[in-house]
């Protein structure tokens, strides 16, 4: 066989195998490529892919129906279907951005409490565990904290609140784990700082009494002890029976402390006298003193006179 036809052999062939590819492609996205249909045939079929848990087609013909019929009334429903979709498919990144377009092209609409709270929770179903970045964290906790602002009687503002909390508690966790590390490699005001931070701004969740008693090592660590004792104030009065406020109690016996002696205060300088000045008398003064009962005076006795002498 020549050189020219084991080329166009060749040839020949890839030309066949990409047209059974192509072929294969069309079939498999005949559902998604543009045909134009109505909006009715369009929406029913994306509905059955839905309830056929197809979820990532089913998006994707909500997407199609929006794109086909932009101006109808099943275009909006369609937004929100296809974010539905999105998150139900776990493609939570594309289920943000159908949420958002909804809001954007339809702040005012009724249902724009539901897509908050779709945006919300696909952040929140992509919170990772306390050892990896917390960014996802906070921009859940953003979102809810924004659902609740705009709609505070929504009835997604009771979960909102609830996840709100869960997510506070995660992230004080995180704040937990790297004050712990700091910890145990000796870098004492590093871990103190995170600590303190969770008492400071995550004093409701559950890791503000193990960051109390913290505090109290780090502190006395560090060479603080009248710290360490406020710390360990503040966790005795806020959980008595806990026990980091025990641990905490243990290390104070260890170290007690120190009293405070107050300074004599230093004498005030005297003026220097230029003459006697007479005393002056306080503005509140004792009560008189009532003079001592003097004896009344006795008439003289009589005196015996004097017999007269006889005269010479």
């Amino acid at each position: 066989m020549s050189k020219m036809t084991r080329i166009a052999a060749v040839m020949v062939g890839t030309a066949i195998v990409l047209s059974a590819g192509g072929c294969a492609r069309n079939k498999a996205g005949s559902d998604t490529g543009y045909v134009a249909r109505d909006v009715n045939t369009l929406y029913a079929l994306a509905k059955k892919r839905l309830d056929q848990q197809d979820y990532e087609m089913a998006a994707k013909l909500f997407d199609e129906v929006e794109r086909q019929h932009p101006y109808s009334v099943w275009a909006r429903r369609a937004q929100l279907m296809s974010a539905f979709s999105y998150y139900v498919a776990e493609k939570y990144p594309e289920a943000v951005s159908s949420a958002q377009r909804f809001l954007t092209i339809h702040p005012g609409n009724k249902d724009a409490p539901y897509a908050h709270y779709l945006v919300a929770m696909s952040y929140y179903q992509q919170v990772s565990d306390v050892t990896r970045d917390q960014r996802t964290t906070q921009q859940a906790l953003d979102a809810f904290g924004e659902l609740i602002r705009r709609y505070p009687d929504s009835r997604y503002s009771s979960d909102a609140r609830l996840k709100m909390d869960l997510l506070n508690d995660h992230l004080a966790g995180k704040e937990m784990e790297i004050g712990r590390f700091y910890e145990r490699s000796g870098k004492w005001l590093a871990a103190n700082l995170r600590f303190r931070t969770v008492v400071e701004n995550y004093q409701t969740t559950s890791h503000a009494p193990e960051a109390l008693e913290r505090m109290v090592e780090t502190y006395l660590a560090l060479g603080i002890p009248q710290e360490a004792h406020k710390a360990a104030a503040v966790l005795g009065s806020n959980y008595p029976g806990s026990k980091w406020y025990k641990a905490a109690y243990r290390l104070m016996q260890r170290h007690p402390a120190p009293q405070q002696v107050e300074p004599e205060p230093a004498p005030a300088p005297q003026p220097a006298l230029q003459q006697q000045q007479p005393q002056q008398q306080p503005l509140v003064q004792p009560p008189a003193e009532e003079p001592e009962p003097q004896p009344q005076a006795q008439p003289p006795a009589e005196q015996p006179q004097a017999e007269p002498q006889p005269q010479g």
